[in-house]
């Protein structure tokens, strides 16, 4: 993914995103932030690592997450709708990066919040904890350019 052209196109639309981000610890803000002129783009994020930084922060209902778990297309939509409160754009990652408790390890929720409308993509990654990160962090920044290739410049 280049990151540059995601901000240079952010920056020509004039528009703004926020990362909910769990199993990316905060990769898609680092990566946005290694470009010059991020900070006309990028408003903050948060690591929602756990479920009650999901629900205080986020907005995510707690019904959502006993329901679905933390890991599921619901979670991450509502994470990408709390994003969208802190920028133009919402920008959510949720899975298992890494083995535990018996996890499916690569299946990654990726959330969108643009303009009213959330779309998730579920993803099937493989590789090592970084690789399934990065490939994660990457889709996501590629899908905000998908979504917002439709805006009028």
């Amino acid at each position: 993914m280049n990151y540059s052209e995601l901000v240079r196109t952010l920056r020509a639309l004039d528009l703004t995103v926020f990362t909910a981000e769990s199993c990316t610890g905060g990769l898609i803000a680092k990566k946005i932030t290694d470009i010059p002129g991020a900070s006309e783009v990028l408003n903050g994020g948060i690591v929602s690592y756990t479920d009650r930084i999901k629900e205080k922060l986020l907005g995510v209902k707690p019904e959502t997450i006993e329901n679905h778990t933390a890991v599921s297309a619901e979670t991450a939509a509502e994470m990408a709708a709390g994003a969208a409160r802190y920028a133009d754009i919402g920008v959510s990652v949720t899975g298992y990066a890494s083995e535990w408790n018996g996890c499916e390890v690569g299946l990654v929720y990726i959330g969108i919040s643009f303009g009213g409308r959330t779309a998730v993509k579920e993803n099937r990654f493989s590789g090592t904890r970084d690789e399934i990160r990065n490939a994660a962090a990457d889709t996501a920044a590629e899908l905000i350019m998908k979504m917002i290739s439709s805006v009028p410049v």
